[in-house]
C-alpha cells in the first residue's frame, strides 16, 4: 500500500495514494489519529451507547438513537450500496480501525472517560451521518406547532414561524465570472451548526491518480460531501429547509407478548423488542423499541388499552438509502454537469447546492429525497389510521434556477419553497444580496467582509415600537434615543449592540410571561431531547418579529412590554457586546475548570450568525462551523478556516491555532503545491 501524508503550516492533512480505495483507507486512518476521541464519541452516539461512558446526561440521546434505530437503518443503507461504493466505504473503515488504538493513546479524553477504542463496522460512517442529521430537518417543530394549535388555535402557528432553536442553517453565495476580477466564478459561505470541540468539519486534501480534491470533510465520513474543489469544479451546500420527516399519532395496544398499532386497515402487528442502555454511575435503563407501519415510535407506548404514541417516518428508513453513492462521484467530478448528475443520487439531508466550473458552468438546485404526501403532514402530527396521510412516492424534479450574476442561499424561503413549510428569516439572504449587488469586480479576498457582516435586519420591529414610546423616565429616554441612533451592527466592541440585546432580552421575557401565552409555558411530557423545541422563551425569542407585528398579543401590551424593558435596562451599566456574547462550544467531556472562550461579533439574524438565546443566555452555541472561498480561476487562491484547528487532540499545536483568525474573520490559504508541504512518516 503506497500512502503518503503531508501537512501544511496549519497542520491540515494532505493525503496521497495510488488508488481511490487506498486513499479512503488513508483518510480513515488519518481521522483516527487526528480525531480519535471525536470518532469514538460519534460512533457511540450513533449506536445509542454514549451514556456508558459520558453518564446520565447522554441518556436522552441514547434512548432516541435506539428508538429511531439509527444503527440498524445505517446497516440497511450500507447493504443497499453498489459494490464499488461499499468497497470504498469499507476501505475507509479499515483505515479507522487500523489507526484508532494509536489515536486513543494520543487523546487524553479516552483515559479520562475510562474508554477503550472500539471497532467500527462497515456501516458505521452511515450511522454517524444519520446521527448528525436526524434532527437536522427539525421534525420536533411539529410538536411545537401542535402545542400552539391546541393552545391558541391553528391560525397562531404562523406567528411563531421562524428559524427554531436547534435548526442548522448556512450562508452560501455564488458569484458568476461576469462579476469577478478574474472572469471566473467564486463560491463562498459558512455552514452554521452547533460549534463543537473538536469541530464538525475537517480541512483536507485528497489526491490519487483519479482525482485531486480539497474540501471540508466530516470526521467519520469518507470523501467530501458538502464543500469541495477538484481544481476544475467546486460545490457547496446549505440546508434547504425542506420538510421530509413526518410524525404520526399512533394508537398502540398489547396483546400478550405482541404490540399492535391502529393503521388505515385496522389493527396490525408492530415490531417490538427491548434494549438495555448502560449508564456509567447509574443503573441500566431498558428501552422498548417499537416500529409501526408508519415508522419508529419515539414518544409514548402501548400503555393502557389504547396507548397514545408518536412515530417518526424518515426517508432513509423507508428507502434504505442515504445517497452515499454521490460522494465518490463528486470526488471524480470535472464539470458542473458531473456535480449535477452526482447530486441526482443524493438523499439525506435535503440541501440547496451551488456549483461552478472553469468553463463557466453554473448550478443552483435542490438535492435530496422528499416524499409526496398531504400538506398537513408538514405542519402537524397526523393520525396514523387515516389513509390520506400515507406517503405517495417522491418528488422527482428537484427545483433549480439559472444564476444571473450571483445566487444566494441562506435557508430562506425561495428555491426550496415548494418542498418546505418553515424557513429561516429573510434577513441574511437579503443582506448578502445587498452587499453583492454593487458595481464591483469581486475577488476571493473580498468575500471575508461578507462573511463577517454584522448588520441586524431583524431589529426593525422592536426599534419601530421603541420610537413610538413617550412618557419615559429620563434614563429610558436617553437609552431610547441611543438605540434609535444605533447603526444596527452587532459588533463585539459595541455597547450600543449590548444595549439593544439587553432590551430585547427583557422584552422576550415579558412577552413569554403574557397571559395569552401561559398555556405554552408547560410543555407536554415529551422526552427530554425534544424540550429545546418546546421551551417558550426560545420560541418567543426567535419569533419576536412576528409577535411584535401580529395581532396575537394586544398592541397596547406589546408597547407596554417594550416600555417596561427599556425602563428595566435604563441606568444599568452597559458593557461591550463581546463581554457577554462569547463562544460556547459543545464538548463531550468538558474540562474540570470552565474555559473563558473568546468574544464574538454577530447575532442570530446577522450574516455573521452567532446564535444565542435572547432571554436566557448571550453565549453563542451556534455559528460558522467553517468558512470557505472557492476560486475557480486558481484553486490555490481559495481560502478556508475552521473555528478551532485541524487537530482534535488537546494540547497539540494545531488544536486551536485557527481560533484567533476565525474570531477576526481571517482565512488561511488553501495549499495544493506538494512542494510547500511537509511529509509525515507513518506505517500503514
Amino acid at each position: 500500500m503506497s500512502i503518503k501524508v503531508y501537512r501544511d503550516a496549519w497542520g491540515i492533512p494532505h493525503l496521497r495514494a495510488d488508488s481511490a480505495g487506498e486513499l479512503a483507507y488513508a483518510q480513515g486512518h488519518n481521522a483516527a489519529l487526528d480525531r480519535g476521541w471525536q470518532l469514538e464519541v460519534e460512533r457511540h452516539r450513533s449506536q445509542g451507547t454514549s451514556a456508558a461512558f459520558l453518564g446520565a446526561g447522554s441518556l436522552a440521546w441514547d434512548r432516541l438513537a435506539r428508538q429511531a434505530r439509527l444503527d440498524d437503518t445505517a446497516r440497511r443503507c450500507f447493504d443497499g450500496l453498489d459494490a464499488e461504493t461499499a468497497a470504498w466505504v469499507r476501505s475507509y473503515v479499515d483505515g479507522v480501525n487500523a489507526g484508532l488504538d494509536e489515536g486513543a493513546r494520543r487523546a487524553p479524553e479516552f483515559a479520562a472517560a475510562g474508554l477503550t477504542a472500539g471497532r467500527w463496522q462497515p456501516w458505521t460512517p452511515l450511522a454517524v451521518w444519520l446521527s448528525h442529521h436526524l434532527l437536522f430537518a427539525g421534525f420536533p417543530a411539529k410538536l411545537w406547532r401542535e402545542q400552539v394549535a391546541r393552545t391558541l388555535g391553528a391560525e397562531a402557528i404562523g406567528v411563531f414561524a421562524a428559524d427554531g432553536p436547534a435548526t442548522s442553517g448556512s450562508n452560501g453565495w455564488l458569484v458568476a465570472g461576469d462579476r469577478t476580477a478574474t472572469g471566473a466564478a467564486l463560491i463562498a459561505g459558512d455552514p452554521h451548526r452547533f460549534i463543537e470541540d473538536p469541530g464538525i468539519y475537517q480541512q483536507i486534501h485528497l489526491s490519487c491518480p483519479e482525482f485531486d480534491v480539497v474540501g471540508l470533510a466530516v470526521p467519520g465520513i469518507p470523501g467530501i460531501a458538502h464543500f469541495g474543489h477538484t481544481g476544475t469544479v467546486a460545490w457547496a451546500i446549505t440546508n434547504a429547509m425542506a420538510d421530509y420527516q413526518d410524525l404520526y399519532r399512533e394508537r398502540l395496544r398489547r396483546r400478550g407478548e405482541r404490540v399492535e398499532a391502529l393503521g388505515p386497515d385496522g389493527w396490525e402487528a408492530a415490531a417490538a423488542h427491548v434494549e438495555t442502555v448502560e449508564v456509567t454511575g447509574g443503573e441500566p435503563v431498558e428501552v422498548e423499541v417499537i416500529e409501526t407501519g408508519r415508522g419508529v415510535v419515539i414518544i409514548g407506548g402501548p400503555e393502557g388499552d389504547d396507548g397514545e404514541a408518536i412515530s417518526l417516518r424518515c426517508p432513509p428508513r423507508v428507502r434504505e438509502d442515504l445517497g452515499f453513492a454521490t460522494i465518490p462521484l463528486l470526488l471524480r467530478a470535472k464539470t458542473v454537469a458531473d456535480v449535477d448528475r452526482a447530486f441526482d443520487r443524493w438523499a439525506e439531508p435535503v440541501n440547496v447546492v451551488q456549483a461552478a466550473d472553469t468553463d463557466g458552468g453554473l448550478l443552483h438546485r435542490v438535492a435530496g429525497a422528499v416524499p409526496v404526501r398531504h400538506r398537513d403532514n408538514g405542519l402537524r402530527v397526523v393520525p396514523a389510521w387515516e389513509p390520506a396521510h400515507a406517503w405517495r412516492g417522491w418528488h422527482r424534479d428537484m427545483p433549480r434556477e439559472a444564476v444571473d450574476g450571483f445566487a444566494v442561499m441562506a435557508n430562506q424561503r425561495g428555491l426550496a419553497e415548494p418542498l418546505g413549510v418553515e424557513f429561516a428569516p429573510r434577513h441574511r439572504a437579503e443582506r448578502i444580496r445587498q452587499l453583492l449587488d454593487v458595481p464591483k469586480a469581486w475577488t476571493a479576498a473580498d468575500m471575508t467582509a461578507i462573511h463577517m457582516d454584522t448588520w441586524l435586519g431583524s431589529a426593525a420591529p422592536l426599534l419601530e415600537l421603541l420610537s413610538q414610546l413617550d412618557g419615559l423616565g429620563p434614563d429610558a429616554v436617553r437609552l431610547r434615543d441611543r438605540l434609535l441612533r444605533w447603526d444596527r451592527r452587532m459588533d463585539a466592541d459595541s455597547t450600543d449592540a449590548m444595549a439593544f440585546a439587553a432590551v430585547r432580552a427583557a422584552v422576550v421575557r415579558r412577552l413569554a410571561a403574557h397571559p395569552v401565552l401561559a398555556g405554552l409555558a408547560e410543555p407536554p411530557a415529551y422526552p427530554e431531547v425534544f424540550l429545546p423545541w418546546l421551551a417558550l422563551i426560545p420560541r418567543v425569542a426567535y419569533a419576536l418579529e412576528g409577535l411584535l407585528t401580529s395581532g396575537l398579543l394586544p398592541a397596547a401590551d406589546r408597547a407596554e412590554a417594550v416600555r417596561a424593558a427599556v425602563e428595566d435596562v435604563a441606568g444599568e451599566p452597559i458593557v461591550p457586546w463581546g463581554e457577554v456574547h462569547r463562544l460556547a462550544p459543545w464538548q463531550a467531556l468538558p474540562g474540570a475548570a470552565p474555559e473563558e472562550w473568546p468574544a464574538v461579533s454577530g447575532d442570530h439574524d446577522c450574516v455573521l450568525s452567532t446564535s444565542s438565546i435572547p432571554g436566557i443566555t448571550d453565549r453563542s452555541v451556534r455559528g460558522p462551523s467553517a468558512r470557505y472561498v472557492w476560486d475557480l480561476a486558481r484553486r490555490e487562491d481559495s481560502m478556508w478556516i475552521v473555528p478551532l484547528g485541524a487537530l482534535g487532540v488537546p494540547g497539540e499545536g494545531h488544536h486551536r491555532d485557527q481560533l484567533p483568525l476565525w474570531q477576526r474573520g481571517e482565512l488561511v490559504p488553501v495549499i495544493t503545491d506538494w512542494n510547500q508541504l511537509t511529509e509525515e512518516r507513518h506505517d500503514h
